[in-house]
This record gives structure tokens, sequence and C-alpha cells, in this order.
């Protein structure tokens, strides 16, 4: 299902265009426009789920592959050894800006060890 008002739904239709890095069936990975760190992804289901709230039992496969493409893709960009971070946000007070569930990979350079 995809969100007709949402960026990152018109990103996976390729409405918007994007450095696209990664995409298969049900997952698609992208450059962030505003990176903080060298290596700075977005990766993302293509089916529309809010936030993290709304992964429920249906969805532990989705979640576990979006994960191995994590991995894949922090082996491809060689980052797995030196070190990165996932991140997602849920909810305003968490910090989520786009309502579509996302996780953030960073890496390439030695990033701040506090949260947040």
């Amino acid at each position: 299902m995809q969100v007709a008002d949402c960026v990152f739904c018109k990103i996976a239709l390729r409405e918007i265009p994007s450095e696209i890095v990664y995409e298969d069936d049900e997952v698609i990975a992208f450059k962030d426009n505003q990176p903080l760190a060298p290596v700075h992804l977005l990766i993302i289901p293509k089916n529309h789920l809010r936030s993290l709230n709304d992964v429920t039992p249906e969805y532990e496969t989705l979640i576990g592959h979006l994960f191995g493409v994590i991995q894949r893709l922090v082996e491809e960009l060689g980052v797995a050894e030196s070190g990165y971070r996932v991140v997602t946000n849920t909810g305003a007070d968490g910090g989520q800006v786009v309502g579509h569930l996302h996780f953030h990979l960073l890496g390439g350079q030695a990033l701040n060890a506090k949260i947040g």
C-alpha cells in the first residue's frame, strides 16, 4: 500500500528523483539529501508503515529482510568493520519528521557517542 501524499512512497514509486543504492520488491534504500555523515542512507519498506508502532507480527519477515539489506549495504559500503549506526525515530517526540517507517544508516566517520 502506498500513500499519495507521502514523500517516501513517492520516492519508492519513482515520482520523486532520488539516488537509489538498493531496491527489491519490498525494500528501497537511497542517499539522504541532507547527509550527516559520509555514508547516510535511508532504508524503507515500500509498503507504507507510518512508524515502528505499525510493525505487528505480520511484518516480522519484512523487518528481518530490511535488516538483512542493511547488513548487505554496510559490507558493500565498507563500514561493517569500522562501525556504523542504524537509527529510527518514532513519533514527534522521537524526532520522526517523515511519517513513513525508515531507518537511517550512518557511517564513514567516527560518530558522536551520545544518543540524540
